[in-house]
């Protein structure tokens, strides 16, 4: 396979790869959007105080996941723009998002591989004190955002069951859902099914950035050697050519050097008869004194 067969696999290549890393970054814009704006988010974030650390995290994640979705669009866009009009500096841009989407991902991924359960430990931190604020002040607002969570999670209390609860934490649980599974166990199985779900973006996004980032790399260097496949550049004249005449062909060069003496002889008979002949030794005109 020759460089410029090579070139052509390798546009197709990131023009596939563009408009995968484009879904990509709609997908984790839908994840980004329903982390912050999702049911079970937003009851949790309700009922938590001001400066836990569930309202930080809960803040930080939609704000990288809106930003990993902006940059995978821009280096998607960049990326396949500079495919197709084998621009340079497009694709030089294009891999300086992968770069920043893929540090940022392994950012991700050492955070989730250190601290796993860190936003499972927030969310279950801010439910127990909801649910303690609810036992203890019945009346109070605390109760009423207990059962949102609870409706929302389809959920009830905690480990015990409602047999066995107290009067007050009795009434909190209603509903057949309600008895099947305590609150800390629904929210634990919320958080790992959606945690598989970001651990599959991340790895996919993690070889899709390396990916790309060979592909813009190699194609970029194509570009700037000039083995592209379809040149649509400038072109320029070297000095010598820019230096040449162009020349008329042998025959009417050779039928003007022909048509030459004859023109001049008959101008020479006529100026004789006329006598107004300027050669030396010719007749010139009578001049008076």
């Amino acid at each position: 396979m020759g460089p410029r067969s090579r070139v052509s696999v390798a546009k197709c290549q990131m023009l596939v790869t563009s408009f995968f890393v484009l879904l990509l970054g709609l997908f984790v814009a839908t994840m980004a959007a329903l982390t912050y704006f999702g049911a079970h988010f937003v009851v949790i974030g309700r009922a938590s105080p001001e400066g836990t650390p569930y309202e930080a995290m809960h803040r930080w994640a939609f704000y990288a996941g809106i930003s990993l979705a902006g940059l995978l669009t821009l280096g998607a866009v960049l990326s396949a723009t500079a495919t197709v009009r084998e621009a340079g500096g497009l694709m030089a841009g294009g891999f300086l998002c992968f770069a920043l989407v893929f540090c940022v991902l392994v950012q991700v991924a050492l955070q989730r591989f250190r601290n796993p359960a860190q936003v499972e430990d927030a969310m279950l931190d801010t439910y127990d004190l909801v649910y303690d604020q609810a036992v203890k002040s019945p009346s109070s607002t605390g109760r009423q955002e207990l059962l949102t969570i609870q409706d929302t999670f389809l959920c009830c209390g905690k480990s015990a069951p409602p047999s066995l609860l107290g009067s007050s934490d009795a009434d909190l649980c209603q509903g057949k859902e309600a008895v099947k599974q305590d609150c800390l166990q629904g929210i634990r199985s919320f958080l790992r099914t959606h945690g598989r779900i970001v651990s599959t973006l991340t790895s996919v996004g993690l070889a899709s950035m390396v990916y790309a980032m060979l592909l813009s790399s190699f194609l970029w260097c194509a570009i700037r050697s000039g083995r592209s496949l379809d040149r649509k550049g400038t072109y320029t004249l070297s000095p010598r050519a820019r230096d040449w005449q162009p020349q008329e062909p042998s025959f009417f060069r050779r039928s003007q050097a022909g048509l030459a003496p004859h023109h001049l002889s008959e101008a020479d008979a006529l100026g004789d008869r006329l006598g107004l002949s300027g050669r030396p030794g010719g007749p010139q005109l009578l001049q008076d004194h």
